[in-house]
Formats: C-alpha cells, sequence, structure tokens
C-alpha cells in the first residue's frame, strides 16, 4: 500500500457529491484512481467538474495494482455484481445505503466480503456528527444509567416530483420507500445506541400526499433485546421537513439527538448541548447537508483498512437494521406484533 490510499468511485448520481467534496478535503492522503459510471458523456463532463479522472472501464479500475477500495454509489439494485468483482480482485468497499433491496440480497453482499476477506463499510453518516458520538461516548462510560424508553422522529419531506423520477420509491430499484430510503440513516443511528430491537408492531402505508409504490409514513413500537420501550414515526409527507430527532430516556438523564445537536438534561438539575445545528437533507432538497460527516466516514474506513479493524459502520451492523425494516413491514401487513430476526 503506497503513501497514499487509492480509491475508486463508482456512481455519479445524487449521492455522490459530498463524497466528491470529502475526497478533494483528502486530496494530501487520497489517491483518486478513477471514477466510474457506465455513461460516458456524463461521466466525463463529472470528472472534469471535480478535476478527478475518468475510468473509462469498471474493470480497468479494478484491476488498477494502485486501487485499494472502492466507493460504491449506484441505485441499490445495481451493486451486487460490483461487489463481486471488486471482492474478487481483494479489494476493499465503502457502500452507500442501502446494502441492497431485500435483506437476503443484503446478506449475500456482506457473505461476499467475508469470504473474500475484504473490508465491507455502508456509509452511515449520521453516526458521525458531533452529536452523536459524544452520546455514544456517553453511554459506553455508563453514566447515563440504564435505557428506560427511546423513541425516533423522522418528520421529512419529498415533493412528489421526487417519486416522478423512474424507478424512485420501488421495489425493483430502491427496495422500498421512507424506512430504506430516508429514515434508515436515524434507524441506524437509535440502533448503535439503544441496541437491537427484539419485537414491534407498526402501521405503514402511502399517504394521499404520494403517488408511488411503497410507503411513505410508518408508525411502530418497540421492544428492545434489554427491555427498554420505544417508537419510531417516520414520513416523507410532512411540509416543508424537518429536523429528524431522537429521545434516548435513561435511569439518570434523558439525552435528545435534534440533527447534529446533543442537549443532555441530568436528573440532578443539570444540562449540557454538544454538537450545533445544520441542515440535515430533510426537506425538498436532500442533499441540502454538510458533507463533513461523510469525511468522518471515509477517513475511519480507510484508518480501519490500514490498521486492520472494523470499521464503525459494517455491512453486518447495516444487516441489523435492514432486519428491523422487515420486521415493521411485516407487522404492518400482517396487523400483528412481530419479532425481529437475529443474525
Amino acid at each position: 500500500m503506497s503513501d497514499k490510499f487509492g480509491i475508486g468511485v463508482v456512481g455519479i448520481g445524487m449521492a455522490a457529491k459530498p463524497h466528491m467534496k470529502s475526497l478533494d478535503d483528502l486530496r494530501d492522503t487520497v489517491d483518486v484512481r478513477g471514477v466510474f459510471s457506465r455513461q460516458p458523456e456524463p461521466r466525463a463532463a463529472f470528472c472534469r467538474a471535480w478535476d478527478f479522472p475518468e475510468a473509462t472501464s469498471l474493470q480497468g479500475l479494478i484491476d488498477d495494482p494502485a486501487l485499494d477500495a472502492l466507493i460504491v454509489l449506484t441505485p441499490a439494485n445495481a451493486r451486487t455484481a460490483i461487489v463481486e468483482a471488486a471482492a474478487k480482485a481483494g479489494k476493499h468497499i465503502l457502500m452507500e445505503k442501502p446494502v441492497e433491496r431485500t435483506t437476503d440480497a443484503a446478506q449475500h453482499i456482506v457473505s461476499t466480503c467475508d469470504t473474500s476477506g475484504v473490508t465491507l463499510g455502508i456509509v452511515f453518516q449520521h453516526r458521525f456528527r458531533a452529536g452523536s458520538l459524544a452520546l455514544r461516548d456517553r453511554i459506553s462510560a455508563g453514566a447515563l444509567g440504564d435505557l428506560a424508553n427511546a423513541y425516533l422522529v423522522v418528520p421529512w419531506w419529498r415533493p412528489q416530483s421526487y417519486y416522478d423520477e423512474p424507478g424512485r420509491g420501488t421495489l425493483e430499484r430502491d427496495g422500498g420507500g421512507v424506512l430504506i430510503s430516508q429514515a434508515i440513516h436515524s434507524m441506524d443511528l437509535l440502533l448503535s445506541l439503544t441496541g437491537p430491537v427484539a419485537e414491534v408492531q407498526a402501521i405503514a402505508g402511502t399517504s394521499k400526499v404520494h403517488d408511488m409504490e411503497t410507503e411513505d409514513f410508518v408508525g411502530a413500537g418497540l421492544r428492545f433485546a434489554n427491555g427498554a420501550l420505544g417508537s419510531i414515526m417516520a414520513t416523507v409527507a410532512n411540509f416543508p421537513g424537518d429536523a429528524e430527532y431522537m429521545v434516548l430516556n435513561f435511569t439518570n438523564c434523558a439525552a435528545k439527538l435534534s440533527g447534529g445537536t446533543l442537549q443532555l438534561n441530568w436528573h440532578d438539575g443539570r444540562t449540557e448541548t454538544i454538537g450545533e445545528d445544520t441542515a440535515t437533507g430533510g426537506g425538498a432538497d436532500p442533499m441540502d447537508f454538510p458533507h463533513d460527516w461523510h469525511k468522518a466516514q471515509i477517513v475511519d474506513f480507510i484508518d480501519a483498512v490500514k490498521t486492520n479493524r472494523q470499521p464503525m459502520s459494517t455491512g453486518h451492523t447495516a444487516l441489523e437494521v435492514h432486519r428491523l425494516i422487515d420486521a415493521i413491514l411485516v407487522s404492518s401487513a400482517t396487523g400483528q406484533k412481530t419479532t425481529v430476526a437475529t443474525a
């Protein structure tokens, strides 16, 4: 491995912008070996705009001996073959959420990387906000006490024009609606702080605001494996959209994460505020947020590869939120309390 970490990028769609900004910031330590997309003219224009080299074929990019890892930014239905080719060549993979459209397909990708011995990271940048990191550390230290209950609210908005794009919000391309495409970020963060959910009872559906195949509203009651109670409300039918937030009530303290800000209200009267308010992409512009969190995740992933450790967000941790989404949708479809599958 050279002094600079060799990265290739596959996919130039909406999700690419914060990654490219991050890689631009990291030019001193990261060597972008090429950017690939199947459409030559948009690919060439994209590479000119960002001043990164163009890769004219996926296999050529993967075969580059100076390439250490791929950042995969394609839609969920276009990833399996890319991952299989990269893993076979021993290239590590950092991939946008979700892992795939279904949990079975996601498990296949995770198993492929495990078998090949390559590191798989999944982009859940909410874990890297200052407030999220501070709450993780406080929980690990044990000062907050035991978790009593937790609830997550994702009151986002997407206009109908968002779903008029071919494939958007469909099972075939995206694998689902608000859960797997939007709320999955906050749900992953919630699970990283609370531990797994044991069972759910939920309702999900499409409101009158949207014409789309999959759900734009979900309400779910939760029972965590540690005995705590909780709930999730997630929607993209809340005009004009607001920041997501979660509250975790411990026996010594109530912790509220709103966007990037952590508010701690201690039972003894103390209060603490950590982090700062930022845009979160909850309104009509899905990319209205800073790229700092993506950059921090890329740095964590590179360090994990170099030091032979697991990154903060892995394929296996991503499978936990996939299984929770499955249980919520099954509960809604059956009207019954549903157990969340375990590994």
